[in-house]
């Protein structure tokens, strides 16, 4: 698959204002409820970023129903030529995709969609220059996956399923992409060797948190919280740009969950 543009060179994004019922989030680890107006003020300051980078940005409005809504990567994918509707693996999260479908077959004129067998969550998939990675995971199921393969492939992608590590949420949830040729990743993701044809960028112990990083165009956030490895990216040359992640850290989401993102 021939791509003119980096995959990470984006002009448009789809995000969710988050809701007020945010605060009772799905997390894994409970280290107490995050806060609404510190939520609110981490997502704004994420749209400022992303304005700044040069997208377009879509604000959806909230949706008290559904706390983990903003995170919108999760019940779909996007690419310049077209969207996946997604399922995402955990049963209060299922609805969130209906509610954002009208959006995307407004902007999209190729809507494809998961059939109704497996799970297959946003989180979990890492677009690279030469495939589409799908990590498997308690969200992302090995049926999800296969299907999520088939529906890539009538976009002209290719998908690569792969392992995400045990006890870990999501796949992105311990990497990103840097640019063409590099990654950057935990340790324990690293030893799996699914980027052992990458550059790999090892996450300082101790900000394994860090790795739910997030290239757009010339920048690369990187969560507030994580100094070593903000340091190290910028020792690298990397024109990072720290963003707060501390409230929505604690109902186990990151940078990338936050927006739909793609090259119109």
């Amino acid at each position: 698959m021939a791509q003119s543009r980096p995959v990470f060179h984006f002009n448009s994004i789809i995000v969710r204002t988050p809701s007020r019922s945010v605060v009772n989030g799905l997390r894994a680890d409970d280290r107490g409820n995050p806060t609404y107006d510190g939520v609110k003020a981490e997502h704004d300051a994420y749209i400022a970023a992303m304005r700044a980078a040069g997208v377009e940005v879509t604000v959806l409005p909230a949706l008290e129903d559904f706390p983990d809504s903003v995170f919108v990567e999760d019940p779909a994918l996007v690419f310049g030529e077209g969207t996946i509707l997604l399922r995402p693996g955990a049963e209060s999260r299922l609805k969130e995709t209906a509610e954002i479908t009208p959006t995307l077959k407004a902007m999209f004129e190729t809507v494809l969609e998961l059939p109704a067998v497996g799970y297959a969550d946003g989180g979990d998939v890492l677009t690279a220059p030469k495939s589409v990675m799908i990590g498997l995971s308690a969200r992302t199921d090995r049926a999800g996956a296969d299907a999520l393969v088939e529906c890539l492939a009538k976009l002209g992608r290719k998908g690569e399923i792969v392992a995400t590590p045990e006890g870990v949420l999501h796949f992105k949830t311990d990497c990103s992409l840097l640019d063409e040729e590099s990654v950057l990743s935990t340790a324990r993701l690293a030893r799996s060797g699914v980027f052992n044809a990458f550059k790999q960028i090892i996450i300082p112990e101790g900000e394994e948190a860090a790795a739910n990083a997030l290239r757009v165009n010339d920048v690369v956030m990187v969560g507030s919280d994580y100094p070593r490895t903000i340091e190290m990216l910028d020792k690298l040359g990397y024109n990072v740009v720290p963003l707060k992640t501390t409230e929505i850290g604690k109902i186990d989401a990151g940078l990338s969950c936050m927006s739909l993102r793609w090259y119109r």
